[in-house]
């Protein structure tokens, strides 16, 4: 019996592709992590710039763009996720990727409206999706797809933000243990900041590459 899911979820795609357009962001399909890949170089290329930062992002990491942008003599790229440096250190260079030429990083779900959807620790996502960057990328795995805003935060709290919270092992929080939110009053609570982004402003500061896998929390 022949499999479908690709078609199936290439024509969903697509179509989430169109309407991110409508709202402003620069939209495109990519078919594997591979292909991601490849469609951030050429786009990284074709802007050119002169610093590039980042916020973690299990997707991002899964195509491989950031050890191909690290080894890139072209652009400073400024890892704030360096583990031999301490929390300090990658504090501050975190905030210094709040004002490069290019940010990349993920998005924790899309709804099928087009609205992006972050829940943030720290902040540093969603401080440089939304302003200080001169340029952004953001990289979707398909499994990000919800049917409205409340699946949207429903799948965060119920999915990314656990799972997020089990790989931080040094982390303390009631949802590594039981798989669920508690809405904790932990000190390691991840679930701090939300961001519901609808339209891009600037036009096409912000491109979304939307990967036709399941990727990422």
């Amino acid at each position: 019996m022949a499999d479908h899911t690709f078609e199936y979820w290439q024509r969903r795609l697509d179509d989430l592709a169109r309407i991110l357009e409508k709202h402003g962001f620069a939209a495109e399909v990519a078919s594997t992590a591979t292909d991601a890949r490849n469609r951030i170089r050429r786009a990284v290329e074709a802007l050119a710039p002169k610093t590039v930062g980042y916020a973690d992002s299990r997707t991002l990491r899964a195509t491989g763009a950031l050890d191909m942008l690290r080894a890139d003599p072209r652009w400073e790229f400024i890892d704030g996720f360096d583990r031999t440096k301490s929390r300090a250190e990658n504090l501050e260079m975190r905030r210094q990727a709040l004002m490069t030429d290019l940010f990349l990083t993920g998005v924790n779900a899309v709804t099928e409206q087009g609205t992006l959807v972050w829940l943030d620790m720290v902040g540093n996502r969603i401080g440089g999706v939304t302003f200080g960057p001169r340029h952004v990328i953001l990289v979707v795995g398909r499994n990000k797809l919800t049917a409205d805003l409340d699946e949207a935060m429903r799948r965060i709290k119920t999915i990314a933000a656990p799972l997020n919270a089990r790989a931080h092992v040094h982390f303390k929080t009631p949802c590594q243990i039981t798989s669920r939110c508690h809405d904790c009053a932990s000190p390691d609570r991840i679930c701090n900041s939300w961001l519901m982004m609808e339209r891009c402003y600037p036009k096409e500061r912000i491109r979304v590459i939307l990967v036709n896998d399941d990727m990422g929390y």
